[in-house]
C-alpha cells in the first residue's frame, strides 16, 4: 500500500501544473530579483523614474532611471547582461530570468 501511495504522489507531481504562473514569477522577479527590485528605480510598469535629486556646483540635477518597457529585446538583454553602469546593479540573472522580466515589462497586462 505504501508503494502505491508513493507512486501515486510521484505521478501527481509529474502531471501537476506549474507552482506559479509566468506572470506571477515575472512580477516577483521585477519586484525583487536580488535584494533590490527593478521597480525601485524603473517604476511600477517600467516607465522610468527619478531616483534622486541633487545639486552639483549649485545646479539642481536628477539621476533618472530610463523607461525599460519600450526597449527592444536585444537592448534589454544587453543592459542586464553587460551592465557597466556605475548606477545599474549587476544582478547576474539567467537568460530565462531576463526573458521573463522582458515579458513582464512589455506585457499589455502590465501597461
Amino acid at each position: 500500500m505504501k508503494v502505491f501511495i508513493c507512486m501515486f504522489i510521484v505521478f501527481l507531481s509529474l502531471n501537476a501544473e506549474s507552482f506559479i504562473t509566468k506572470m506571477e514569477y515575472a512580477k516577483m522577479l521585477y519586484s525583487n530579483p536580488r535584494g533590490i527590485g527593478c521597480i525601485s528605480c524603473h517604476g511600477k510598469k517600467g516607465e522610468g523614474s527619478v531616483i534622486a535629486k541633487y545639486k552639483d556646483k549649485g545646479k539642481q540635477k536628477e539621476l533618472v532611471a530610463p523607461a525599460i518597457n519600450s526597449l527592444s529585446k536585444k537592448k534589454f538583454f544587453n543592459a542586464l547582461q553587460g551592465s557597466n553602469s556605475s548606477v545599474m546593479p549587476k544582478y547576474f540573472l539567467t537568460n530565462n530570468e531576463i526573458e521573463v522580466l522582458y515579458f513582464y515589462v512589455t506585457s499589455e497586462v502590465n501597461q
